[in-house]
């Protein structure tokens, strides 16, 4: 057994999030500058955001790790340089990096700051660790294709300091560690340098070579099949394997994600993961509660990737691409007076319509919508349009700054 302190590693695709993130129970985010990550879709996070959220983060004792895994090209080189210096200024708790000459301008310019191998390395073994020991490195995210076996064998070939982070649910990609060339051959759009249009998720049909122009559907199903696609990871009904194979940080994919999800991954994990910890019988008892409450936001079909070995193995290859939706995400609040809240609404809702305050702890208050207030200070029965501005009397209180309000679908 190697139970070692684990950390809780949430996504921020922007402030709000990141905030949502603390809250909800995350020990550390990682988040996206405006260049030289690999989520160039995500809103990221300005210079200025990157500081507030940094403040924010520590105020509350949370880490906050910035991703800067591209592979670089020569013309990138230059404006890395630049980066690096500025976030030297910033500070954050460390800098995700998978380049080789990447990681050596960031020792340069960035010397005060600690530096993250990235899962795009594919580091898939102990040398490979022991080799970024050797360098300085502390920390390495080991590549979502390892076993739990193969992550216990690193574990007893690295030294005792050297962490491992390993992504422990999430959206997989069906190329190795991610390294996929299909979004740019298709669209001129790289996925290593952070602008992947996730062709994997498309519907293919297949043309032989004398008959141009004739499609003919791979058909699986009477909805066809999606040949690249996979399965969400969802490792909460694991959580024991996890802690006894030597993972130091259990990492959640998704920068691109809303506060609905993220909220409902962090609370989940963290209550499994502090239920762990105060006995293997007390997590066992509250399983069927982290597994209704994992599937109340957007998501795929779940597996467990490759950790119980190769995905074929137990059903990872799947015949849709379409997600499923436990919750309507209705937006944050930011600002709560008794049973008065204010939020920028993210979907349409009406009076009269049940919805819940979701908490910190892992309690849901249900309550109903009286009366809804535009930015023009007039009522209106319902709230059609994203991005409003409303003024939402509700007929319970209980609701706080951060608190995501959500509805079922």
């Amino acid at each position: 057994m190697f139970r070692r302190n684990v950390e809780l590693l949430l996504p921020a695709a922007n402030l709000n999030v990141l905030k949502v993130a603390v809250r909800y129970g995350a020990d550390a985010v990682y988040i996206g500058g405006e260049a030289y990550g690999l989520r160039a879709g995500a809103d990221n996070f300005s210079p200025e955001d990157m500081r507030a959220g940094i403040a924010f983060a520590h105020e509350k004792g949370v880490k906050v790790y910035v991703t800067a895994n591209i592979f670089a090209h020569d013309r990138d080189i230059d404006g890395v340089i630049e980066y690096f210096k500025e976030l030297s200024d910033i500070g954050p708790d460390a800098v995700l990096i998978s380049d080789p000459g990447v990681f050596t301008l960031a020792r340069q310019y960035m010397p005060n700051i600690e530096v993250h191998i990235s899962t795009q390395a594919n580091n898939t073994n102990y040398m490979t660790y022991k080799f970024w020991y050797d360098q300085g490195v502390r920390r390495v995210v080991s590549a979502r294709e390892l076993s739990l076996e193969e992550l216990r064998d690193i574990r007893e070939h690295i030294p005792e300091d050297m962490e491992i982070e390993s992504f422990v649910h999430g959206a997989m990609c069906i190329s190795y560690s991610g390294r996929c060339l299909l979004s740019d051959y298709f669209t001129g759009r790289a996925a290593n340098l952070g602008a992947c249009t996730h062709p994997c998720r498309w519907k293919y049909s297949v043309v032989e070579e004398n008959r141009p122009g004739e499609y003919m559907p791979v058909v699986e199903t009477d909805r066809g099949t999606f040949i690249f696609n996979s399965k969400d990871l969802c490792m909460v009904d694991h959580i024991p394997e996890l802690m006894e194979c030597g993972i130091d940080s259990f990492k959640v994919e998704g920068r691109m994600k809303a506060a609905l999800y993220v909220a409902t991954v962090a609370r989940t994990y963290r209550r499994a993961i502090d239920d762990y910890l105060k006995g293997e019988e007390v997590y066992r008892e509250n399983l069927s509660w982290y597994r209704s409450q994992i599937t109340a936001c957007t998501y795929r079909s779940f597996g467990t990737g490759f950790y119980f070995g190769k995905p074929h193995e137990e059903g990872q290859l799947y015949t849709a691409n379409s997600y499923e939706r436990g919750y309507i995400y209705l937006g944050m609040v930011e600002k709560a007076e008794n049973n008065t809240i204010f939020i920028h609404q993210k979907n349409k809702f009406s009076c009269g319509d049940t919805i819940e305050i979701m908490k910190p702890n892992g309690d849901n208050i249900s309550c109903v919508v009286r009366s809804i207030i535009g930015e023009d200070g007039q009522s209106a029965q319902s709230a059609p349009h994203a991005g409003e501005a409303l003024c939402i009397e509700l007929d319970q209180t209980g609701a706080e700054e951060y608190d995501i309000i959500r509805m079922s679908a």
